[in-house]
């Protein structure tokens, strides 16, 4: 067998990718759209930007609304709200409808039970789950009529909102080859009355670690050149099979997303979130499952400490654990960063390290400019812990990459693309790296930055990580882009945002047709895992982004694009890669959009991540 021709997906046994499912982006039209869903989603933008205006300026006198004689006076008004619709005929009616329905969809299978419903096999119905290993926990059950504190009405149509939510994560999820969480794809197939079964989950190729002995950065069996055409259309990578297609306009055939479409998915998503009955119901549950686990920590807090203390050779230091958020240039901590700064100038002092001015600057001349002697620094001096005053503060989260405040320090130590090639940055990596191999159980997935300012990047970051070895078995590497149009455009570096798009992605297009050209890149792209859009998530645009928003050639403004506007581009680029290179059998590169820790998101976008887990919560608890 091939080295090419290996199984990508580690953890399977039998490698299986599930069913091929249309690879199709049904499109939809503002003529189908409810115009209630786009007036609302308008009134929440328009809510959140008034809010902004208004925060820094109201900041000191704000004063907690939790009056209590108001809150007495709305739960009297709710509460004799919910007694008048119970007492009408009509409600009685409703009511006894949906327990039926409820009734019925409780009527589960055995194996949907035991794998979805419960958070542990059901003891003693096999071999495998002996009675005796199971502890004797006390359950709490509750019965009787539901009441989430809405009517019967609110309560239909909030759950009839979080079903459409979920199928919109799932319809974008699928078709780029993400994972979608197994106990939801059950819980919507069930609402749609479809059996579910393994071979409808879509996977993505997962490349495996090299084995011991082999040779990570060995360049062998990388495939031929497609010779296929590439072409940016409106902020997409389009890809034809050759120049005739290319001059025909006849792409070929793979999901290319439409704006229009994801322009009134994103108004449902919005509506939903200014829905009042929806935003009760979805804090109610939550406060009620985070109660449902306290009392369940209370009852048998001892049973469950026993039962931990029972388990050989495992412990918190011995359990693998996953760090998924951390920027390479922040992995170290205080102490090491400080000794190594220490060390290289005690053992390199005259090294040429910096360029400026067309002048070669040494590490001890650096020291000497910035009036410092690096064996006079501290843990304190050196100054990048990110405390609490950075809460809410990107500017001085910013700052703490520069050691002692100093950029130039900055440029000489966490950077790949310097005078000294990022020679120090590896080392201080594969420093890192050699104490996660040695604790064995620990392993990070650092963050390094493209950030479409040339389309050099990639191929100078890929250079950097097969000169210097940086690979660890125990890392992979996510890739950043930060969100930062409007300065390299009021620097005139770009003369719009669908260059930025175009050096971000259409290396990686390039790397993929025509990996024989591009080695570094493809062999690069085995350990990246996804993609993050990273900035100050506080920050307001003043564009609403709809399918009547500029297109990326258009925008030729100094104004950043909204985040909404960012992440449409680099979702529809990363469906259109992922869909080639798994037609090449190539490993998938996801696009994880996390909150960053630092702050707070923008009203709209906290939401609506509070309703994904609010939806996923019920279908793993219901």
């Amino acid at each position: 067998m091939k080295k090419s021709d290996k199984s990508l997906c580690k953890q399977q046994s039998t490698p299986s990718y599930g069913r091929e499912i249309p690879r199709l982006f049904k499109k939809m039209s503002m003529n189908d759209a409810d115009e209630r869903v786009r007036l609302m989603a308008e009134k929440v933008y328009a809510s959140a930007l008034k809010k902004e205006d208004n925060k820094d300026a109201l900041s000191l006198f704000t004063v907690p609304e939790d009056c209590p004689i108001g809150l007495h006076e709305d739960r009297e008004r709710a509460l004799q709200k919910e007694l008048a619709e119970e007492q009408s005929e009509k409600s009685v009616k409703r009511r006894k409808n949906f327990l039926q329905k409820r009734s019925v969809s409780l009527q589960l299978p055995d194996d949907w039970i035991r794998s979805a419903a419960s958070p542990v096999p059901t003891p003693g119905t096999s071999d495998l789950f002996p009675l005796e290993l199971f502890p004797e926990f006390q359950r709490v059950t509750i019965s009787g009529d539901y009441c989430a504190g809405i009517t019967v009405g609110e309560y239909e149509k909030a759950a009839k909102d979080l079903l459409h939510a979920l199928r919109i994560r799932e319809k974008y999820s699928k078709l780029a080859y993400h994972r979608f969480p197994r106990t939801a794809a059950r819980f919507l197939r069930d609402a749609d009355n479809v059996k579910w079964s393994e071979e409808d989950e879509v996977l993505p190729n997962i490349w495996p670690s090299p084995q011991e002995g082999e040779d990570p950065f060995s360049m062998e069996g990388i495939p031929e050149n497609l010779n296929f055409e590439l072409k940016m259309k409106d902020g997409i990578v389009h890809v034809y099979t050759d120049a005739e297609a290319l001059k025909q306009d006849r792409p070929l055939n793979l999901p290319y997303p439409d704006l229009e479409t994801f322009a009134i998915d994103l108004s449902h998503v919005l509506a939903m979130i200014a829905d009042g009955p929806t935003k009760t119901y979805c804090h109610r549950r939550l406060k009620f499952l985070a109660s449902k686990f306290y009392l369940h920590e209370m009852l048998n807090e001892m049973a469950e400490l026993k039962e931990l203390k029972s388990v050989p050779h495992r412990d918190f230091y011995n359990v693998r654990k996953v760090d998924t958020h951390i920027h390479a240039a922040a992995c170290m901590n205080q102490k090491h960063l400080l000794k190594f700064i220490q060390t290289t100038y005690h053992t390199e002092a005259d090294r040429v390290v910096l360029e400026k001015g067309g002048q070669k600057i040494t590490l001890k001349q650096v020291f000497d400019n910035l009036h410092m002697d690096p064996y006079d620094l501290t843990v304190d001096s050196l100054d990048v812990h990110a405390g609490r005053q950075t809460f809410h503060r990107f500017d001085k989260f910013n700052s703490k990459y520069n050691p002692v405040g100093a950029s130039e320090l900055r440029e000489i130590y966490l950077k790949t693309d310097n005078y000294i090639k990022g020679e120090y940055f590896a080392r201080l990596i594969k420093e890192v790296a050699a104490e996660l191999e040695e604790s064995t159980y620990q392993f990070t997935e650092p963050r390094l930055s493209i950030y479409g300012r040339s389309a050099s990047e990639w191929e100078s970051l890929a250079t950097w990580f097969i000169q210097h070895k940086v690979h660890s078995p125990n890392m992979r590497w996510m890739i950043q882009v930060p969100r930062i149009y409007d300065i390299f455009r009021s620097k005139k570096l770009i003369p719009n945002f669908a260059k930025m798009l175009e050096n971000i992605f259409l290396p990686l297009f390039e790397a993929t047709v025509n990996p024989q050209k591009h080695k570094s890149l493809q062999l690069f792209l085995k350990y990246v895992t996804g993609f993050d859009s990273v900035d100050d998530e506080s920050k307001h645009s003043d564009h609403m982004f709809s399918y009547k928003s500029p297109k990326p050639e258009e925008w030729t403004t100094d104004d950043n694009p909204p985040y909404t506007y960012y992440l449409f581009h680099m979702y529809a680029n990363i469906m259109v890669l992922n869909n080639l290179r798994k037609r090449r059998n190539t490993s998938l590169v996801p696009a994880t959009y996390r909150m960053d820790r630092r702050g707070m998101t923008s009203g709209g976008q906290m939401w609506l991540r509070s309703v994904w887990r609010t939806a996923m919560r019920l279908c793993a608890m219901s």
